[in-house]
């Protein structure tokens, strides 16, 4: 397994380009199964979830082309040939998001069978909302040995669908099953991230009849056919805000180029509270500057859904607050089990205290390398982050989780001046 090692003390300058949004691309990709036209998505990342996933449309006979445009890195997707509806658990075990790849085949052809995801490192997440949803539009669903049988031999059609809590992955998923049903389907509760209307405005280009935008009611008239069409992925706010962190935690004037403000303004205000100046430019560009001999100051923060605080940035701003003046007390209320990067945190010197969904960050006045291991994706980050900081070498290792989500993420923080490498290891990463 590769393990990445940073040698501290660098400040961050230079530019750090955002890459498209892994959680919006992967849904993109799985709309491409409703259509026999080309669909073209521009501003790609190349990261092990979009090849995973890719791997999954050749099952089913969709050519998937990788290359370079004039927007930079796409993909191209032709699913005129659907030659298999069987997603098996070797592939759908790798990316939990395969799942969502039932309604769209249950949509297009009416009848898929599809591997339950499996567990997963930061908690429960079942897929029981998934299900609900399918089966209020009308799928008959049989579970068996760990896959999921579903059918709709007459179409799927238009329901009334409440979710009991907020779920993105099932709301995601009920709105591509639903965009080609039989009459309206109403979603409430629904969730709001920009992901989701990324996917929406990307389907209504294709041709589907969507209201209630960014809203937590969405209402869909169904169609029945979808065409191609050429969409760009909109940024990763998760991997802006991690950048934005980095930048802060090590110190120095990182610009961020290609993202958005707005997708990670729950981030900048708390930011702004610890001390970082954050400047938005008219472009678009966001500027995180930092003086490393001012000390940080203690904020708390309480992660929530979509526009509050992500909990996909927890574990990095964690890693920010264990130099900061004072303690923070951070809420945690998405995942019950996200707080496993705090021991590892705390053997670089981190002085934290986790209780239930509660974590206390007092500061210290520094991180000390060592070797520590990544548990998740977020996880991941939240160690490169304070290793940037810390004295001495860190070596974080499981890295596969980083390839997951961060794409070229040594190269990035290289070029600013950041004294991180891969190295090479033998044997699975799974």
């Amino acid at each position: 397994m590769d393990s990445i090692v940073i040698h501290g003390g660098n400040r961050l300058n230079g530019s750090i380009p955002v890459s498209g949004a892994k959680n919006s691309a992967i849904k993109l990709m799985a709309a491409s199964i409703l259509t026999p036209e080309p669909l073209r998505l521009t501003n790609m990342p190349r990261l092990a979830d979009t090849r995973f996933l890719g791997a999954l449309l050749r099952e089913f006979g969709i050519k998937v082309t990788e290359g370079d445009g004039a927007d930079g890195q796409e993909t191209l997707f032709d699913a005129s040939d659907l030659t298999s509806t069987f997603a098996p658990y070797d592939l759908v075990r790798q990316m939990r998001a395969s799942f969502n790849v039932l309604g769209p085949l249950l949509a297009r052809t009416g009848e898929a069978k599809v591997s339950l995801p499996g567990g997963c490192t930061i908690g429960a997440r079942p897929v029981d909302l998934h299900l609900m949803a399918l089966e209020a539009m009308g799928a008959h669903i049989e579970l068996e040995e760990g896959y999921v049988t579903a059918s709709a031999k007459n179409g799927l059609q238009g329901a009334e669908i409440e979710f009991p809590f907020v779920s993105v992955g099932a709301t995601e998923h009920a709105l591509l099953a639903a965009v080609m049903a039989n009459g309206t389907t109403v979603l409430k509760r629904a969730a709001k991230e920009p992901e989701i209307g990324d996917l929406a405005r990307c389907l209504m280009a294709m041709g589907a009849k969507i209201e209630g935008l960014d809203t937590d009611q969405l209402v869909i008239t169904g169609v029945t056919s979808l065409k191609g069409t050429d969409w760009s992925v909109i940024p990763d706010r998760i991997e802006m805000g991690s950048y934005a962190l980095a930048a802060a935690m090590a110190g120095g004037e990182v610009r961020l180029t290609k993202g958005r403000a707005d997708l990670i303004t729950a981030l900048t205000d708390p930011m702004r509270r610890s001390g970082v100046e954050v400047i938005e430019e008219a472009n678009g560009d966001v500027v995180i500057r930092r003086d490393p001999a001012q000390r940080l100051q203690a904020v708390n923060v309480t992660t929530e859904i979509y526009p509050g605080f992500a909990t996909d940035l927890q574990a990095q701003f964690m890693a920010l607050m264990t130099l900061a003046d004072g303690e923070s007390v951070i809420h945690e209320t998405i995942f019950e089990n996200r707080f496993m990067h705090a021991p590892e945190l705390m053997r670089l010197g981190a002085d934290i205290t986790v209780s239930a969904g509660e974590a206390r960050v007092r500061g210290v006045d520094a991180l000390h390398g060592a070797q520590v291991m990544a548990t998740d994706l977020r996880a991941s980050m939240s160690l490169v982050i304070a290793g940037l900081a810390a004295e001495g070498e860190t070596t974080v290792g499981r890295v596969y989780h980083l390839d997951r989500g961060f794409e070229r993420m040594e190269e990035k923080l290289g070029a600013c001046g950041a004294d991180v490498r891969r190295i090479k290891g033998e044997g699975p990463e799974h």
